[in-house]
Parts: C-alpha cells; sequence; structure tokens
C-alpha cells in the first residue's frame, strides 16, 4: 500500500502506453505511483528524470511491500509471464491490451487470478472514446428506430509501425492491435445478444509478417450484423461509425464526432420522381424529398478516461464491480481467434451457438 488509504500502483513497460500510465495513475484520487521498471535503461533513465523511482529489476518492484497494482505495459508476449508472476507475488494486475496472445494464454492468467485471490483485468481505454459512447447511446436510445446494421472502422495510411507490432512473435497485427478496440466496443453495444458467425479476410499490403489491416463482418442472433475494419494504407478515410436503422441512419466522420443522424418522418409519403443515374434513370435510388425526412444533431456524449481507473480504485475496495470482466476478456480473445481461423480457412465461422 502507499502512504495512508492510497493504493500503490507501479508500471512494468515503460514505453508510449506505460509514460500513459504514470500520467493517468497519479491523476486518480486513491492511487499513488510508487515507480516504474523497464527493460531498457534508457527508459529508466528517462523516468528518473521525470522524479519517478525507477527499479533496478522487475524482481525488485515485485519485492516491494508498497505496491499493490501492477501495470503491465509491454509488448505483448510479455504480458502472461507479467501478470502470473505479479499475482503470485500478492499484486493485483491490469494488462494492457491485448491481453493474452490467445485463449490458452488468458485461462492460465485468469486461474493464477482465483488461485492467489488477486483482481486481474485489461485496460480497455476505448470504452470511453465519446465517438463509440455517441455511437451506442444513439442505438441504446432508439432514435433510428431497429438497427439491423453497424459499421465501424480506422483507416491510416503508414502501415505497421516498425517495432514490435511489426512482428509476429511478439503479437503484432493490426487484428491485436486496434482490432481488440473495435471488436471490444461492438461487443459491448451488442452485449446481450449471441455473436452466431464470423467471415474475416486480414491484409498484407506492407508487411509480410503480420496483417496490416482487416475486415469482418460479425452476425448476431437478432439478425443484426457489424461490419469491423482496420486498414493501415488508405489515403481516403470513410467514417468512423455508420449506422443503419430502420427508421433512420447515422454517420460520425471521426474522433471529433463531425456528424449527423437522418430519419424519416413521413413514411407515407413513397412518392419519388425518377433520376438521371449514370447512363439511365432511377425511381428505386431517387433521394427523398426534404419534407419526408429530418436532420438532426448527433447527442454527443462526454467521458472521462479517468473512470477506468476510478473504477480499478473502487473495486479494490469493494466498493464496485470491476467493470472489464474476465468473461468480457474470454469473448473477445476467442473472437479473434475465430477471426484469424476464418481469415485462414476462407470460411464462416460459428461463434457462441
Amino acid at each position: 500500500m502507499g502512504n495512508g488509504s492510497n493504493i500503490g500502483a507501479a508500471v512494468i513497460g515503460y514505453g508510449g502506453m506505460g509514460s500513459w500510465h504514470t500520467r493517468k495513475i497519479k491523476e486518480i484520487k486513491g492511487l499513488e505511483l510508487v515507480g516504474i521498471y523497464d527493460i531498457l535503461p534508457a527508459r529508466r533513465e528517462a523516468a528518473g528524470e521525470k522524479g519517478i523511482h525507477a527499479y533496478a529489476s522487475r524482481e525488485e518492484l515485485l519485492a516491494d511491500s508498497r505496491v499493490q497494482l501492477v501495470v503491465v505495459a509491454t509488448p505483448n508476449d510479455f504480458h502472461k509471464e507479467i501478470a502470473i508472476d505479479a499475482m503470485a507475488a500478492g499484486k493485483d494486475v491490469i494488462s494492457e491490451k491485448p491481453v493474452a496472445l490467445g485463449s490458452e494464454e488468458l485461462e492460465d492468467m485468469i486461474a493464477a487470478s482465483e488461485k492467489y485471490g488477486r483482481l486481474f483485468t485489461v485496460h480497455q481505454n476505448r470504452r470511453w472514446d465519446e465517438d463509440y459512447l455517441t455511437t451506442r447511446k444513439i442505438i441504446g436510445g432508439n432514435q433510428l428506430g431497429p438497427v439491423y446494421h453497424i459499421e465501424s472502422r480506422v483507416q491510416g495510411d503508414r502501415g505497421v509501425p516498425g517495432d514490435w507490432r511489426n512482428r509476429k512473435a511478439q503479437g503484432g497485427g493490426m487484428v491485436l492491435d486496434w482490432g481488440v478496440h473495435l471488436l471490444d466496443q461492438v461487443l459491448m453495444i451488442k452485449e446481450k445478444q449471441k455473436l452466431t458467425s464470423v467471415y474475416a479476410q486480414l491484409t498484407f499490403v506492407t508487411s509480410d509478417e503480420v496483417d496490416d489491416g482487416f475486415r469482418t463482418m460479425l452476425t448476431f442472433d437478432d439478425g443484426t450484423t457489424a461490419y469491423v475494419e482496420v486498414t493501415t494504407s488508405n489515403f481516403v478515410k470513410l467514417p468512423r461509425w455508420y449506422v443503419l436503422g430502420k427508421n433512420g441512419s447515422a454517420l460520425i466522420e471521426d474522433w471529433g464526432l463531425k456528424g449527423k443522424i437522418v430519419k424519416v418522418s413521413d413514411w407515407e409519403n413513397r412518392e419519388a420522381v425518377p433520376v438521371q443515374a449514370g447512363a439511365g434513370l432511377t425511381k428505386t435510388m431517387a433521394p427523398r424529398t426534404d419534407d419526408t425526412i429530418k436532420k438532426y444533431r448527433l447527442p454527443k456524449v462526454k467521458a472521462d478516461w479517468g473512470r477506468y481507473y476510478q473504477n480499478i480504485v473502487a473495486a479494490l475496495n469493494g466498493k464496485e464491480d470491476v467493470i472489464v470482466t474476465h468473461a468480457q476478456m474470454r469473448r473477445s480473445t476467442k473472437l479473434m481467434e475465430a477471426i484469424f481461423k476464418s481469415a485462414e480457412t476462407n470460411s464462416v465461422v460459428t461463434f457462441e451457438e
């Protein structure tokens, strides 16, 4: 424990996300940053220059009785080993995403959590992305009528970063990098429905070793479909979210929440005047007249990323259940495995029968 009633926290891995965690921990009431460890001396020195204690080894960190909570922010292939060692040392654990490289690893980590009686969860920070929360509010509030299709995508044009993310053995590739976020968001939107089938394709445009993108179609037992896409070689980007309901459509273009909702206001007025469409006329695709539709602003939702850590503090103090559960981790991990299997076999994979 830290001073007083604060929970002492330490971060293993002081790269981009590790340094982000140290800043966030400092902001959260009830937490105290005790120190960090990184295998690279330069990063330990960088932490020291910012006044953060840097342990000489992982063993030294885990032996420190002041540390109750360990955040694992290393490359993906080290998550399991470090998390289990930390729980065996009596520490509660937050792992960066993806929590594990597969279901077998995850089950070993969950078993350690149960064996040692420690909190074990994963950092799903993008559950607090405002574009996601706005989409969830639109769908959950029935603002479009029954929703039958959801599209979620992120698109970049720089390829896969040239670090461990570009190495298969270390859990590189976009399914495990960005995919884990987008898939978790869709699964949370559809948390009450079973996912019945998965079809996916991986892309290798800029990388031969790991997927630099993927496209997957998910089908749920209520008939809803969800298309999830991550690409790293797109120079003209498509909308972040596109949601189709019986009574309207919603468009969110980017993380800045630029977009709109368009809904039918008069279903009875079905008359359409044919319009020129390329080399012919079309009545089917003729646009609705302004008197039969209404346009609305997005119901923007504000969020605080600190809520994740506030929940961790409350859970460790016995006041709340942890937000990101073992069942949710299992579901998203199995979904990523289904995506790899579907892409490898070029077939639809049955899920949650």
